[in-house]
């Protein structure tokens, strides 16, 4: 079942096992069950250390993963964990076996100290991308929590579960039964989910910075390197770590790298800034700032940061089109993510809405695996760039719509069609279908800053060409300033900027 490639990596993986490994597996007749069987006994032949043993599981099939001679561990693979959750099988077996996980002391003590029962479901599909880090943080929360058990549940193994619950939508996570949240999330997220983020009173002790960076995207990472390398006291504050990077999946215009993808490049940034002495303070977000002597950064848990000077790195969201129905059907029908949600639409009709780069990319990947797309774009004509309106044209299971202004998207429990504006007519006209992916560019998470900084009607940052803002000490950098193009690269370098910005500030002050 697995290629050479991987099975010689695996060999590698399998030589770190700190103890001996049981698989519990429950499998039936069915093809499924059959590959299952197959994936564990490859998986088992690799190693002296593992052995395999019949069980009955909630689901078939399905397997769990346990060190030998210990309670169960938690962690269980409903379906087959290839494609982008082949990692998060390997990363199980060494974790289970006692393999000390890179999380930092910090977190796994807020792991420890949950005392309810907590059993965490996530339906993935395996080519999301976006699912691997969920899975992994749930895996590593049960091997850590005795009171805490994980199933990762494939969906194309339990079609008829994934529709029973109307998943339309991975990752989806559900907690004891019920619904609790969909999309990427990482270990600090969940754990402010629950209840279990990071403690106040341990923030509210730390001594004031030199430099506060708020956000952590390429702009923040790339300013706290450039500000811990100058020598002086450095933070960041970031709701998850990578930011809309992550969401990203094909990286072709990063100088010196020919391709690469938005989680692989995350993580090495920030493997960078773990090399310096930089105070990273993940799963909060920043409510607001206001100018004593210091400037003092009010976090969502109640605590209260101080420092010098801040630099706003806060990025963009994905913009909504902001209709009847899109609300109500989020993660119903309506998606943002084609590389994660198109499994789910296998053989259906559905929407793109935006007809620049980001929405042609989406029709084209949408087109090689549901039944039809149809493009709906505002404008005349498509704004995507040349070469991929050409591959788009060429797809026979696509329709351009231009001059549609988009009013509703309807649907009973799920979406079921679009309702548009034709602007060269005025006419009303509806377009039957069961999924609409928003591609409509990105929106900046500037809304908490209120007055305290100068923005434009867009809710951009203005800064001045040391990425300063109209408020002295306070800089901003990337996507959520009015910088003239939003790309990987330029934030990065507006991170310098602002960071180079800042330490001069100092100087001066």
């Amino acid at each position: 079942m697995l290629e050479k490639e991987i099975k010689q990596q695996l060999a590698q993986y399998l030589e770190l096992l700190e103890n001996d490994i049981v698989i519990k597996v429950s499998v039936g007749d069915d093809k499924v069950s059959k590959e299952t069987l197959d994936l564990v006994n490859e998986i088992a032949d690799m190693s002296k250390m593992i052995t395999i043993e019949e069980a009955k599981l909630e689901r078939t099939p399905s397997f769990s993963i346990n060190r030998k001679g210990e309670e169960d561990s938690g962690v269980v693979f409903a379906g087959i964990p290839l494609g982008h959750e082949f990692t998060s099988l390997v990363l199980a077996l060494l974790q289970v076996s006692g393999r000390a996980p890179k999380v930092e002391d910090s977190v796994i003590e807020q792991i420890k100290n949950i005392k309810e029962k907590l059993h965490f479901e996530t339906y993935v599909s395996l080519s999301c991308h976006n699912c691997p880090d969920v899975v992994q943080a749930l895996n590593l929360m049960s091997i850590i929590n005795p009171n805490i058990s994980h199933t990762m549940v494939e969906g194309s193994a339990f079609k008829d579960e994934v529709e029973s619950k109307n998943i339309m939508a991975v990752p989806s996570v559900y907690l004891n039964g019920d619904f609790m949240e969909s999309g990427r999330m990482t270990i600090e997220d969940i754990l402010s989910q629950i209840g279990s983020g990071p403690d106040a009173d341990a923030l509210n002790d730390k001594d004031p910075f030199d430099v506060l960076v708020i956000g952590g995207g390429p702009a923040g990472a790339s300013a706290a390197i450039y500000a811990a390398r100058k020598g002086i006291r450095t933070g960041i504050v970031a709701d998850r770590f990578g930011g809309q990077v992550m969401d990203t999946l094909g990286i072709e215009n990063f100088i010196s790298t020919k391709y690469t993808e938005g989680p692989k490049l995350m993580a090495e940034v920030e493997a960078h800034v773990n090399e310096y002495d930089i105070d990273v303070m993940k799963g909060l977000q920043a409510k607001q700032i206001e100018k004593k002597d210091l400037f003092e950064v009010e976090l969502d848990n109640g605590a209260l940061l101080k420092s010098k000077t801040i630099i706003l790195s806060t990025g963009a969201r994905w913009r909504n089109v902001g209709v009847p129905g899109e609300a109500e059907f989020k993660n119903k029908g309506v998606a943002y993510c084609p590389h994660c949600d198109a499994p789910l639409f296998e053989g259906k009709h559905v929407a793109v809405i935006g007809g620049g780069n980001s929405g042609i990319e989406a029709a084209i990947d949408l087109a090689g695996v549901v039944k039809h797309v149809t493009v709906f774009e505002f404008m005349p004509e498509l704004k995507a760039d040349a070469v991929l309106q050409e591959r788009l044209h060429s797809l026979p299971n696509v329709d351009v719509i231009v001059n549609a202004q988009t009013s509703e998207i309807t649907g009973d429990e799920t979406v079921n069609g679009i309702t548009y504006i034709d602007r060269e007519t005025n006419d009303e006209k509806h377009v039957e279908l069961e999924g609409v992916f928003v591609q409509i560019g990105l929106v900046p998470n500037t809304d908490w800053l209120g007055d305290t900084v100068e923005r434009n009607k867009m809710g951009e940052i203005l800064v001045d060409k040391n990425g300063q803002t109209n408020v002295p000490g306070i800089f901003a950098a990337g996507d959520c300033t009015d910088s003239a193009y939003k790309q990987i690269i330029i934030s990065m370098g507006s991170g310098a900027t602002a960071s180079l910005g800042a330490f001069d500030y100092l100087i001066r002050h």
